[in-house]
């Protein structure tokens, strides 16, 4: 008996999974329709300001620190000094997929933010640029920073 996976059935399976990244057996892809190759090389190189801000806020939020953060996640603690301080670094997928478990984030979503996956969703890009913009990593959270974070954090969780 030979069974035979289209690429309808993959994605109606990973429309009842809900995640954007579709997995079926020992396969998996995201689906990217109408995105010119070059728009996706762009966007995979632009800096990534909000995954690294959002990371050290919602840490400072929950009052934790690298080390604690660290030890919670499995993480090593100089990828996560990396993905803190440098706009530039490319975290691990297993990483990103850590953070999100531990923070309660969906997964495709904070992979989207940490540039790992082509965005699906212009909403949540637009918003991460907007909260980037709004926040400041060094200082305190103020009411405003920690507004727009449960704010960005809703955007996130946002399960359309």
């Amino acid at each position: 008996m030979k069974i035979e996976f289209t690429k309808e059935w993959c994605m109606r399976m990973a429309h009842l999974e809900n995640d954007a990244a579709i997995s079926a057996g020992a396969f998996s892809f995201d689906p990217v329709l109408d995105v010119e190759q070059e728009e996706v090389e762009s966007f995979l190189e632009e800096p990534n300001i909000a995954f690294g801000r959002f990371v050290s806020l919602i840490r400072r939020k929950n009052r934790l620190s690298l080390e604690r953060l660290a030890e919670d996640t499995d993480i090593e603690i100089e990828e996560l000094v990396e993905i803190e301080a440098d706009t530039r670094h490319k975290p691990e997928p297993r990483t990103v997929y850590q953070l999100a478990n531990y923070f309660k984030i969906p997964r495709s979503n904070l992979m989207q933010i940490a540039g790992l996956t082509i965005p699906k969703d212009i909403h949540l890009h637009s918003e991460a640029i907007r909260f980037a913009a709004r926040s400041d990593p060094n200082a305190d959270l103020s009411d405003e920073e920690r507004a727009a974070l449960e704010a960005f954090v809703s955007v996130l969780i946002d399960k359309k």
